[in-house]
């Protein structure tokens, strides 16, 4: 019997960053999702995954819950075990899946934090438009909300993905799924400033890439640094809550579908392969719709 082993491991992430194009940030709550189930494993007495059965399955789920795991931490756990065991069966390493009739725990659906219109203009006032630094995180700011991308998405794109006459933007998007996005003149404006007057002067000295944002030191601006600097920015205003950088995404969604949009192009424009992960946004529309509803109907 093979023993479970980094070897494994280590495919299964190669196949997941290859293959699958997950993120460094997804791949690395896999990596702990696995070790933890190994760790439970051998506490039981398993060392293969050959050995692993139905039953030992439900002993770590109910292990899982006497932990007190939220319902999302768990089912990710699940689905991320599961996927692994389908990978161990494609390369013919084992030949049954114990987790294949192991219901996934269904996560309770949250509503969307999102910022509301009159909070959108604060952000875009906390910008210093005279700095370089300030061209760039409007610009950057703008384009958040103009398309509603992902924060890995936006550290992602190069300046030949920005067609300016178009002003569309090729977004390069989970599993390696490509989409053009459109945004307004408010983006346009603000990226053609930055380009023009921030981008050049913020590289300096520090060699040539071809990233459209960059780091106070000239170099691509990672997903960290993006949320920094949106953090800041929500510091500089009277706002008092916390942001995450999913807020703008949820934003864009909302207000599109507040001001009449279709769910499908919504849809679309997110990059969601399924319209159910667009669907959530339409708890938070039905305030609107009340409000709407209060305000015209002749009898409300």
């Amino acid at each position: 019997m093979r023993e479970f082993s980094d070897e494994f491991v280590f495919s299964f992430i190669e196949y997941l960053q290859i293959e699958k194009n997950y993120s460094s940030y997804t791949i690395e709550y896999y990596k702990k999702d696995l070790e933890q189930f190994f760790l439970f494993m051998r506490s039981q007495g398993i060392h293969s995954p050959q050995e692993v059965e139905y039953l030992d399955v439900r002993l770590y789920i109910t292990d899982l819950y006497n932990r007190k795991l939220a319902r999302s931490s768990a089912a990710r756990k699940i689905s991320c075990l599961r996927s692994f065991y389908k990978f161990l069966i494609r390369e013919k390493l084992i030949e049954e899946n114990p987790f294949t009739y192991v219901i996934q725990p269904k996560a309770k659906k949250r509503i969307p934090s999102f910022f509301y219109e009159e909070e959108i203009s604060l952000l875009f006032e906390a910008c210093d438009r005279t700095t370089l630094l300030g061209k760039r995180n409007l610009a950057l700011l703008e384009l958040l909300y103009a398309t509603g991308i992902r924060v890995s998405e936006c550290a992602g794109v190069k300046l030949k993905d920005v067609d300016f006459e178009m002003a569309t933007i090729l977004v390069k998007g989970k599993g390696r799924k490509e989409r053009y996005v459109p945004f307004g003149h408010f983006a346009q404006e603000a990226l053609q400033i930055y380009v023009h007057k921030a981008r050049n002067e913020l590289m300096n000295e520090k060699g040539e890439h071809h990233f459209l944002f960059v780091n106070s030191r000239g170099g691509p601006l990672t997903p960290r640094g993006i949320r920094y600097i949106l953090s800041k920015i929500v510091e500089s205003t009277s706002m008092t809550r916390k942001i995450h950088p999913h807020m703008l995404r949820h934003s864009f969604a909302t207000h599109l579908l507040n001001n009449g949009a279709d769910m499908r192009t919504v849809q679309e424009l997110l990059g969601h392969s399924q319209l159910s992960s667009t669907q959530v946004y339409t708890h938070v529309t039905k305030d609107h719709l009340r409000k709407t509803y209060m305000n015209h109907h002749p009898r409300a």
